[in-house]
Parts: structure tokens; sequence; C-alpha cells
């Protein structure tokens, strides 16, 4: 990955959250000549190419999912576990705002 490619994305709060990326967000690729390729999330779909960094992290940025939150490192029982007691947090936090 090029340099400046991974000072943007470090720059980015929502894509520095999601570090290690998975395979469920868009991602970029340097294209053969110059620039970039935007690709994904699944890698059989193309978002397009890009001549700039910045406007590859951007197109990535506008594709990120609804809520996309930071990346969870764990298996998927362990990620049931953690999303119910983070619903469990933010129920008792909105339950006392409203008392």
């Amino acid at each position: 990955m090029r340099p400046e490619l991974l000072d943007l994305d470090y720059a980015e709060p929502s894509l520095r959250q999601l570090f290690p990326w998975t395979c469920d967000i868009p991602y970029i690729r340097p294209a053969a000549d110059s620039g970039y390729w935007v690709s994904g999330p699944l890698r059989s779909q193309a978002v397009g190419p890009a001549e700039t960094a910045a406007q590859a992290v951007a197109m990535v940025v506008e594709r990120l999912p609804t809520g996309c939150g930071p990346t969870f490192l764990g298996t998927p029982d362990e990620l049931v576990t953690h999303e119910k007691a983070a619903q469990r947090r933010h129920s008792s936090k909105t339950s006392f705002l409203m008392a």
C-alpha cells in the first residue's frame, strides 16, 4: 500500500476505528498505472477508479454501512455477547436520561 493512502486512512476517524479492516466494507488498492481502484465490500464488486488517495478514501467513507462502528476482535459467539452487553448499557443510559 502507498504511504499517502495509509496516512489518509489513519487520519479519517471513521476508517481508523475499523482497523484491522474486514471484508464487509469497501477497500482500496493501487491501480496498475497510477491512482487507485475502490472495490467491495464483496471482492466481486467494483466501485470505480480514483485519481488520488483522498478521493479513494472519500469513496470508501461514503459507502460505509449505517452505524458502522469499531472493529471487534473475537469469535462470532464473543461478538454476540459483546453486542448484548452494549445494548444493555445503552438501554440503562436511556432509562436514566428519561427518568
